[in-house]
């Protein structure tokens, strides 16, 4: 049987190293807090960039993307903003929301997703 945490952390490894590819620094994996879980926030210049990473074998269970629904996003914005707080980031701040899907070994990119 497959750990789907394990598999789960090594798809995040691996969407990580696709966004250094990118130009992109990662700041911290798997963030968490009471609200919620951000696999990944890094830097692209002067934005602060959350990002999503989410992985399906196939497509029996649909497309990687469209499993972060408005719900999802409402989640990780809540996890954002406290981020930021906890780390004396300013609102005004440049930021924004990614998304990495994974389909088999297909990465889609999506910057700015939310």
């Amino acid at each position: 049987m497959v750990n789907k945490r394990a598999l789960g952390g090594e798809k995040e490894l691996f969407a990580a190293e696709f966004l250094k590819k990118q130009g992109l620094d990662i700041i911290q994996m798997n963030f968490r807090c009471k609200i919620g879980e951000i696999d990944i926030i890094a830097k692209d210049k002067d934005c602060l960039v959350f990002c999503e990473v989410k992985y399906r074998k196939n497509e029996n269970f649909g497309d990687p993307l469209s499993a972060v629904d408005w719900k999802k996003q409402r989640k990780i914005t809540q996890t954002a903003r406290y981020y930021m707080l906890s780390n004396n980031i300013s609102d005004s701040s440049s930021i924004r929301f990614d998304v990495v899907g994974i389909l088999g070994d297909k990465i889609t990119y999506v910057r700015n997703a939310f």
